[in-house]
Parts: C-alpha cells; sequence; structure tokens
C-alpha cells in the first residue's frame, strides 16, 4: 500500500494512551520501527536473556502466527547460551496469533472442536517448547540425511509476548523465495517425476523437480522419525505446503541446491469430517490407522528414541534435549480435554484436571485475561478455579467474565464506563482508535479520511 505509513499508526496509539484507559490498547501485530523488549529462553530451558528488537518489516501472517524481519539492538544476560543471537544482525520474529481476526476465529475454532481447549501453541508454554525442541531435533536428522543443516531452518531462542497475548520465537532469517513458475508442457511430467525416472533432457522445470523431490525425502524422514503430523506440514498433495519450503536466495544459480523447510508450527487442526484439500483425504486416513482421529502436531517419542539411538551416537546434550521434549509433551498433552484419547480419563483423573487447570491459568494470564493476583488466587482455590473454567467454556460472554473478574484493570474499566459519562465518552474514543490503526493498516482508509473522521466524532 503505497498510502501507508507506520508513523500515522503510532500516532493513533499515542492518542489511545492519551486517553488514559484503565484498559490495556488492544492491537493485531506490529508496525515497522516499532521497537520491543523480551525476555528470552534458550529451547532447552537453561538459559535466558533480555533482548531489545527493532522490528524491520511484516512479512505476512497465517493461521499459525505472524513473522517479521527484526534487527537486535541489545542484548542483556546469559549471553553464552545464545551463541547465534548477535546484535545489529537480523533475524525472523514469529508470534503464534494471526493478525487476522477472522484467521484466529477460525483456527481457534477447529482447535476447539478437535481438543476442546484454546489454541495451546499461542498460550501454554510447554506446547510451545515441545515444538521448538523437535524442530531442533529434525534439524540434526536433516543435518545428517541431506548432508546439510541449512536444509531446516534454525531457532534459537522462546518467549512470551504480554502486548499480543501469545508466544514467539526468534530464529534463523532465511532470503529466499519459493520457486520460479517455470513453463511445463508435457502432460505426462508429473507422473514421470513421481517414478524418479525422468532424464536429464526432460528436466524442463528444474526447481519444480528438485523441491518435489526434497519435499517428499523429508516428508519420509518425519515419518521415521515419528513426526507423522509434522510431517503434513511438507504433503505436496495438500496443494499448499509449497511455501513452508523456500530456496535461499545464495543459490539461485544452481535449482537443485539451498532449499529450506521453515514452518514447523501447525496452524489448523485436520478434524476427520472436514478435509481442506485433495491430500488432507489420504492423511486422514491414515491417521485414523495409527488412533489419531484428530491431527495437528502430535510426535511419537519412543519412534523418535528409536530413531535417535540408531543414527546418532550417545550424546549428554542429545539425551538432555529429549528429556526436556518428554516433559514438555507431558504438560502439553495433558492440558487439554481432548476427549478423542483421554476418554473416561475426564471422569476420574485428578493429575489430568489439574494439569487442565493449571494450564488454563497461566494461558489467561498469558492473554492479560488475568492479573497476577486472580492468577494466584485461582491456584489455591479449587472451586473458584472450576467456576472460572465453566465460565471460559461459555462462548463470548464466558472471556469478558473471565477478565472482569479476574483482571482489575478491565474491571475498574466497565465500572468506571458505567458510572462516569465522561469516562464512557473516552471508552468509546479508544475503541475507535483502535478500529482506525485496523482499517489502516488494511488499507481500508486513508490518512486524510482518518482525520476527517476524527473531526466529526
Amino acid at each position: 500500500m503505497a498510502h501507508y505509513l507506520p508513523e500515522n499508526c503510532r500516532e493513533l496509539e499515542k492518542e489511545f494512551f492519551q486517553l488514559e484507559l484503565h484498559r490495556p490498547f488492544r492491537s493485531s501485530r506490529y508496525d515497522p520501527g516499532r521497537k520491543l523488549f523480551y525476555s528470552i529462553t534458550s529451547i532447552d530451558n537453561k538459559y535466558k536473556l533480555n533482548a531489545e528488537l527493532k522490528i524491520e518489516k511484516f512479512v505476512g501472517g497465517g493461521f499459525a502466527g505472524q513473522v517479521y524481519q527484526v534487527k537486535i539492538i541489545s542484548l542483556e544476560g546469559q549471553i553464552e547460551g545464545f551463541t547465534k543471537l548477535q546484535v545489529g544482525k537480523f533475524y525472523a520474529l514469529k508470534i503464534l496469533i494471526p493478525p487476522s481476526a477472522f484467521s484466529r476465529f477460525f483456527r481457534n475454532l477447529l482447535y476447539w472442536i478437535g481438543f476442546q481447549a484454546p489454541f495451546q501453541l499461542q498460550i501454554n508454554p510447554a506446547a510451545h517448547r515441545a515444538g521448538a525442541i523437535w524442530q531442533k531435533l529434525i534439524r540434526q536428522a536433516a543435518a545428517q540425511h541431506f548432508g546439510d543443516e541449512n536444509c531446516v531452518v534454525d531457532v534459537y531462542g522462546l518467549f512470551i509476548d504480554q502486548h499480543l497475548g501469545s508466544c514467539g520465537e526468534i530464529s534463523e532469517w532465511i532470503e529466499g523465495r519459493t520457486w520460479w513458475l517455470e513453463v511445463n508442457d508435457r502432460i505426462n511430467y508429473l507422473s514421470k517425476i513421481k517414478k524418479s525416472n525422468l532424464q536429464p533432457e526432460e528436466q524442463r522445470s528444474p526447481e519444480f523437480v528438485a523441491k518435489y523431490k526434497f519435499m517428499k525425502d523429508f516428508v519420509a524422514l518425519l515419518h521415521k522419525m515419528g513426526a507423522p503430523e509434522v510431517a503434513r506440514q511438507y504433503e505436496w498433495s495438500t496443494m499448499k505446503s509449497q511455501p513452508n519450503c523456500l530456496k535461499r536466495s545464495s543459490s539461485y544459480a544452481d535449482p537443485s541446491q539451498g532449499l529450506v523447510a521453515v514452518d514447523f508450527r501447525a496452524g489448523l487442526a485436520l478434524l476427520p469430517f472436514l478435509p481442506m484439500s485433495p491430500g488432507d483425504f489420504k492423511l486422514i486416513i491414515k491417521g485414523i490407522a495409527r488412533g489419531s482421529l484428530v491431527q495437528f502436531d502430535r510426535g511419537n517419542i519412543s519412534r523418535l528414541k528409536n530413531y535417535l539411538a540408531t543414527h546418532f551416537e550417545p550424546s549428554e546434550e542429545l539425551d538432555k534435549l529429549v528429556q526436556e521434549l518428554t516433559r514438555n509433551e507431558e504438560v502439553y498433552r495433558n492440558s487439554v480435554p481432548d476427549i478423542t484419547r483421554n476418554h473416561f480419563r475426564l471422569l476420574f483423573s485428578r493429575k489430568l484436571w489439574s494439569n487442565i487447570f493449571r494450564s488454563s491459568r497461566k494461558g489467561w494470564r498469558i492473554t492479560n485475561l488475568l492479573d497476577q493476583k486472580c492468577e494466584n488466587k485461582l491456584g489455591s482455590n479449587r472451586f473458584l478455579m472450576i467456576i472460572f473454567y465453566i465460565f471460559s467454556l461459555i462462548p463470548i460472554l464466558g472471556k469478558f467474565l473471565i477478565k472482569t473478574l479476574g483482571a482489575k484493570n478491565w474491571r475498574d474499566h466497565y465500572i468506571a464506563a458505567l458510572t462516569k459519562f465522561s469516562y464512557f465518552r473516552k471508552a468509546l474514543q479508544g475503541i475507535q482508535l483502535e478500529k482506525l490503526i485496523k482499517w489502516y493498516r488494511a488499507g481500508r482508509i486513508t490518512a486524510p479520511a482518518i482525520e476527517k473522521i476524527k473531526k466529526n466524532a
């Protein structure tokens, strides 16, 4: 959008804070030039540092989250645990909440139907850490299998974005693209590719062929490692996995080099009655055959251990990483009711419900529905926690009840809006400013139109 200037959004945000509302400013994403401050933990959860980052550009967003290119301004803390993070260098920042309201709703709806809980990668640090460790182990296996560790993007650290209310990660920045849209006039071309009997003189779309073969081989590797639901991110037949594999710009001269798998965070749960691509039919059948009625990102730890024992020399570092994965996987999988797997455990398992309640409190805190005082109170009062959990099951109204009862700033906001007309007017202005920012970013409104609306308000 030629008319879009981040400064206009920052000016509107400044006007919001001048209203001095009790509630926080709500935004769906960040603008270029914004500085962010995070407490980042290492993937193995051993090290921590504080980082100041600057948003260079907004790359885009899908169902899994939103991605930015960032530059590190400063680092403080246990820097020895983050050898690949350096001041002045560029990195990719992924925050696991979609910028689009529709994408959030659709993603969360499918996940709720499948697992009867909010989207865990966004609000559950254990779920997010488990996924990052899987990515680290897959990267090591791919380095051995393909002879190049750079064929899988590296993830460096994890954090919680308290403003957007989501877990996030900082990882390697990839300069690259998908592939050239090469012309193919051979009607029997794809069948020959699948049979791997294409002669060199017939390879009229070399990048296409290289990418197809790489992704097919990568999927086979993931299945061997015990990560079949991660593998669906790279199944060619889904017709939506191709952007998850990029080609590094440094390898443009060689069609067969520089391919890198970049996306390991699933966005949409695959429900047995809702295939969304041709390849999903096959994936649903295979999933049911191995006991996964609903597919998302579940892996097989036993199979992973067998693969590592067969293909790698014994390593204390590797063992500790697998142990950390096992601990986080256990917390993650026991944080949701998941009736397709837990069945009757939901009727009698105190341990399961204790874990669900603990993860729910943490998730509400991350998404700013609770303050620290209320989170602590719910942790010590089981009856009150059950009441809040019941509230969370009520569409729309439940979220309102939780933040009204659980966060003092929201409670003060609603009370002031109901008892003071001047504050009520400011509350409406705050909503208007947030809407203007959203519309301006989406290109639905121009800067002159914003000024006109504000004058007439």
